[in-house]
């Protein structure tokens, strides 16, 4: 499916795993629930059915994991409940993230880069803590503001730079983690 020249996924991953969308899950809970699926179409249960029931299982069983995988990361469920309510994603249509962001980020990976140089771990430590309150901080934005937007689409909209946000947010966290196997080997 097309909306406004980006490719959408037609499998919902609230749809696939029967819960209710919303922003604020219970991440146990959801787990449970693809647990309990997963165990239901596992292909030893359809062994003995004909192969387009087999095909069938297996295909709600892909479907199930991938909707899980989604609705783990919440950049990626923010991204399913924006596509669901028919708001467009990706870097064509988004609004470009701040200045202020840009050059916080950029400030953040010549930190990071110096840490990386100089092999500091305190260093490296006290600057994941901080991204880490500020992801946090971004996310319970996020989360506010689907829970206000009530599947508006103007106010879901409006939640786009916060979601650019946590994408650079994780961006850095990539890079952290990638420092941090360095400091370890």
């Amino acid at each position: 499916m097309r909306l406004q020249g980006i490719v959408l996924d037609l499998m919902d991953a609230f749809d696939a795993l029967g819960i209710k969308p919303q922003f604020d899950l219970n991440l146990p809970e959801v787990e449970a629930r693809h647990r309990s699926l997963s165990a239901a179409l596992h292909p030893d249960k359809f062994a003995a059915a004909g192969p387009s029931e087999r095909r069938m299982a297996l295909g709600k069983a892909i479907e199930v994991n991938d909707a899980w995988r989604r609705l783990r990361d919440p950049v990626r469920r923010a991204e399913s409940l924006l596509v669901r309510y028919g708001v467009p994603i990706g870097e064509a249509v988004e609004p470009r993230p701040s200045q202020d962001l840009l050059l916080e980020m950029m400030d953040v990976r010549e930190e990071l880069s110096g840490i990386r140089r100089a092999k500091d771990q305190p260093a490296l430590a006290r600057l994941s803590a901080d991204m880490r309150a500020k992801e946090t901080k971004a996310l319970a934005q996020l989360s506010l503001g689907f829970a206000q937007a009530q599947g508006e689409t103007v106010k879901l909209q409006s939640l786009l730079p916060a979601l650019g946000t946590l994408r650079y947010f994780r961006r850095f966290f990539e890079e952290l983690d990638t420092i941090e196997d360095e400091f370890l080997s």
